[in-house]
């Protein structure tokens, strides 16, 4: 029996022992023969009335006789309620009889869980282990919300890995220093790091730290495109599972007039959506291709988004932060 219908029962007869033993009401469930004895209580009633009646002594309790009663009470209400559970199970509220189901699906077109078009990402990533898919997935997540915060960089590190190791805040906070002094961004210096595991699961917790502090670093560089008067274009590209994401943004002054500029080579139909300052433009292509949306800009030092959707693909749009500066 699981623990769900051993809760119900348990309820089930707390509620029984409140409104029917101690306020004195019989109970509608009838004892049936128990160790050769019918309705326990019944005969103990009947033989303290039969003792008065004959002028005998009346019977008294010593001390811990009734709880030992109510005890094999509830013991005996208790089994009726099994048996009955397993005899009657209950159903579900959409069940109309009941139903064996499949223990696993072995099907592929039904997932349980999505496919997670972005993660083919990690391939690009200068990480000296493969994180499991499960843990990029979920770091990934973390830093799309944490993108648009103000926060500065270390500390939406700390934020972004802390759950996975909720008792080594310490840590985590001297391992994210030293990630961010890290030069482990190229592929010269990618080569020259130890080659300590094979397997993340295989690290020891305070390699799974640091390596989870890196890809965190990495995605949030990969994610935020500063752009400014003296460098007016960034470039960025993104691998899914469809193939390559390539976007360029560019800022453009003509005279008076500041316009943000966002091309976006697709991999598959898409949408290209860019906010801020109280504005949005949006473009949508129904194949894989070319495709730019523009927004004026009111004054620079202002945060805007990009968020780029693949309908196909069935995720959550991939978000990136635009920072024009002077």
């Amino acid at each position: 029996m699981n623990s769900d219908s051993e809760s119900l029962q348990h309820q089930l007869l707390d509620w029984l022992l409140a409104d029917h033993v101690r306020t004195g009401e019989h109970s509608s469930v009838e004892c049936e023969e128990i160790d050769g004895v019918e309705n326990p209580l019944k005969e103990a009633a009947a033989s303290k009335s039969g003792e008065q009646e004959l002028g005998g002594k009346p019977q008294t309790f010593q001390l811990g006789e009734i709880p030992t009663v109510q005890e094999r009470f509830q013991a005996v209400l208790k089994r009726r309620l099994q048996i009955q559970s397993q005899n009657h199970p209950p159903l579900f509220p959409w069940e109309s009889e009941l139903i064996d189901y499949p223990e696993f699906v072995n099907e592929p077109s039904i997932a349980l869980v999505p496919a997670w078009g972005l993660m083919a990402q990690q391939a690009k990533l200068n990480l000296p282990v493969h994180l499991p898919e499960k843990i990029f997935c979920q770091l990934l997540e973390k830093c799309q919300v944490l993108l648009t915060s103000s926060l500065p960089l270390g500390a939406k590190l700390v934020q972004v890995v802390e759950s996975f190791f909720p008792n080594d805040s310490q840590t985590i906070n001297d391992l994210a220093g030293l990630v961010l002094r890290s030069t482990y961004r190229s592929v010269d210096t990618l080569e020259k790091m130890p080659n300590i595991q094979s397997d993340y699961s295989d690290l020891g917790p305070r390699q799974q730290m640091a390596l989870s502090l890196l890809a965190a670093k990495q995605l949030l560089d990969n994610l935020t495109l500063p752009i400014s008067l003296t460098h007016p274009v960034v470039a960025r590209q993104w691998l899914t599972s469809a193939g390559t994401l390539s976007i360029r943004v560019e800022l453009q002054c003509l005279g008076k007039l500041t316009k943000l500029i966002v091309q976006g080579e697709l991999p598959t139909k898409g949408i290209l959506r860019l906010g801020g300052n109280g504005s949005q433009a949006m473009a949508q292509s129904s194949s894989p291709g070319n495709l730019s949306v523009e927004l004026c800009c009111g004054q620079l030092n202002q945060t805007y988004t990009l968020e780029v959707e693949f309908p196909d693909l069935g995720q959550q749009p991939l978000l990136f932060v635009i920072s024009p500066t002077i």
